[in-house]
């Protein structure tokens, strides 16, 4: 395994991390076994967006006699109540929140606290002058987490916290197709000069800069949806016409500046001996330039690309927004509880679309998007 500085926090992660995915609705035996792999693999990074509390119980069981050998990556304002997974700012409930998290994971600290989920700049103003970030600046003054972190899928808002100076890592969604969207890493030796003697081509200029800042002012970035919430994986889905390989798509992200950790989010023992697997992988196997180069040439017709062509919805309905959830809930099979929570929060949802077809005389990729209106509405409700 090959271990990255996570920016400037002196903490060593590896290059393949794990999500919760895996975790739950699992006993413990079976959490048991998956960090027994992970310790003998060298895979030191886990992710803990989910904050059921079955979940945290059995992973601080799997962890005693060997918590120091792991980077637990903890998020602030992620709750459990009424039996599901809930975002907040509410600031007693986060402070017992986390402090219930440290109980059932059996350690008095983490290496880093996520604040959860900041995807508008309004919500990062919001944050940043209230009581989370008070309440993470004196976690860290005290030595509970070790460095503060954010996650975010919005470029913007991302950027806006990097360049603030009050975060340390950035969680954030990374692959060849996201890269493409308007706004919503190497390390070391991956740092070559050559690597980046011609621009990046295809990049949105704002996610670039995003990359770039992190590496510039020594912000780590830890991947989420390398996979495209599984979509890249599958030729049905993938938004390049055709399936890219799991080394692909975690070589793609981990050649960004400033990424660090891939977050594999693998549900089964199998599917996390896949991701471990890309640290031996030939570099053929994890070339993705063939494949790329034939993006340019790909009628993207049909599939949305969240390129914002759609607005304005007399109805203020973020039509790129709620179409992208409604992809990773069909490329899931399911409605995971990240993705509902997130559909949630919208201002203006699917529901209220009145099929006036104003989206789509704009769409330059002739999207029927008033049938996915409708099929969002059916999957999360009206």
């Amino acid at each position: 395994m090959n271990y990255r500085e996570l920016g400037h926090t002196g903490i060593m992660v590896s290059e393949i991390g794990v999500g919760c995915e895996g975790f739950v609705d699992k006993d413990y035996s079976f959490v048991k076994e998956f960090v027994d792999i992970m310790e003998e693999n060298g895979v030191n990074c886990i992710d803990l967006y989910a904050p059921n509390p079955d979940l945290r119980t059995n992973l601080g069981n799997a962890l005693a006699g060997r918590r120091d050998k792991f980077v637990l990556q903890a998020h602030l304002c992620t709750i459990w109540k009424d039996e599901q997974y809930k975002r907040t700012r509410e600031i007693t409930e986060v402070k017992e929140g986390f402090n219930d998290q440290l109980t059932r994971l059996q350690t008095d600290h983490v290496e880093i606290g996520m604040i959860h989920y900041v995807d508008s700049l309004s919500d990062w103003e919001n944050v940043k002058n209230g009581e989370v970030m008070k309440y993470a600046l004196e976690l860290k003054e005290e030595g509970t987490v070790k460095s503060i972190g954010l996650s975010s899928h919005n470029p913007d808002a991302a950027l806006a916290a990097v360049n603030s100076g009050l975060i340390d890592v950035l969680m954030f969604s990374v692959n060849p197709c996201y890269d493409l969207q308007p706004g919503n890493e190497d390390i070391e030796l991956l740092w070559a000069q050559e690597s980046y003697e011609k621009p990046l081509v295809n990049m949105d200029p704002k996610r670039q800069e995003l990359y770039e800042t992190c590496q510039r002012k020594g912000v780590g970035i830890t991947v989420m949806k390398a996979f495209g919430g599984g979509d890249l994986l599958s030729e049905e889905l993938s938004p390049a016409g055709k399936a890219l390989t799991l080394y692909q798509c975690l070589h793609y992200a981990l050649t960004r500046p400033a990424v660090a950790c891939v977050m594999s989010g693998a549900r089964t023992l199998e599917e996390l001996k896949s991701s471990i697997a890309y640290e031996d992988a030939p570099d053929s196997e994890k070339d993705y330039a063939d494949a790329f180069a034939s993006f340019p040439k790909i009628s993207w017709q049909g599939h949305c690309m969240y390129c914002g062509h759609c607005a304005p919805c007399p109805k203020g309905i973020n039509v790129a927004d709620v179409t992208k959830f409604l992809n990773l809930a069909v490329a899931q099979g399911e409605l995971p509880e990240t993705v509902r929570e997130h559909y949630a929060v919208l201002a203006h949802t699917a529901g209220e679309c009145v099929q006036c077809g104003a989206c789509e005389s704009r769409c330059p990729f002739k999207v029927s998007v008033m049938e996915n209106m409708k099929k969002a509405a059916e999957v999360f409700g009206k």
